[in-house]
């Protein structure tokens, strides 16, 4: 699979392919977020973070605007960044044409 899928401190960083979308990777990393929460037995305040976050982006972005958005860029063979980051309690998102 041609995903891939970064996790800075502060902030995930998901790259869709015209595969696989920005909604499905965005829920494919929440539920390897929350295995690798259940697997650990121990609370990690970064992955529960990381967690709130792609909940929160789930269900307040436009998604679909998203996809629309970012599949302009790969249909032409560019790669496409998402960036999501919490500011002022509101995940915030930004795409990047890399």
């Amino acid at each position: 699979m041609d995903v891939a899928i970064n996790l800075c401190m502060d902030c995930i960083e998901l790259y869709p392919a015209l595969s696989h979308c920005i909604e499905a990777v965005a829920k494919e990393e929440y539920w390897n977020l929350a295995n690798q929460l259940m697997k650990g037995g121990e609370e990690s305040q970064e992955l529960q973070q990381k967690l709130n976050l792609l909940e929160h982006f789930l269900e307040s972005a436009e998604l679909a605007k998203l996809r629309s958005e970012s599949e302009r860029y790969l249909i032409k063979g560019k790669k496409v960044k998402f960036i999501i980051y919490w500011r002022e309690a509101e995940p915030i998102y930004e795409m990047e044409v890399i």
